[in-house]
């Protein structure tokens, strides 16, 4: 079973940036994905972003494209994902995944 722990969340004004990381227990093989889903109150879990090093092939929901920017450290065991530009729509739990695993999930809150 793959462990994944989150961090890296917060509270920030509209406009600003945050930097979650996630790091596994074990390597995630580089043709397999990692990324991120987010869920709002209220809302169903939406994938935010993935990345598979293998082909470096990475995917953002149109909602975010420009403004976040999805990267991964296989020799960390790792996966950040840098957010900049953040509005208050980007309220939500953010989860990491890999191979069918979440993490527990971390919480961003944007709001003046």
């Amino acid at each position: 079973q793959v462990q994944l722990v989150e961090s890296g969340g917060g509270l920030v004004q509209p406009g600003g940036s945050l930097r979650l990381s996630c790091v596994a227990s074990e390597i995630v093989p580089a043709f397999k994905p990692m990324g991120w889903y987010r869920q709002a109150p209220g809302e169903q879990r939406e994938l935010v972003a993935l990345t598979r090093a293998g082909d470096r092939i990475d995917y953002y929901t149109d909602s975010v494209k420009g403004r976040f920017t999805i990267s991964r450290d296989n020799a960390k065991k790792s996966v950040y994902l840098q957010m900049n530009n953040l509005k208050p729509e980007d309220t939500a739990v953010y989860y990491c995944f890999a191979m069918g695993y979440w993490g527990q999930g971390t919480q961003v809150t944007v709001s003046s």
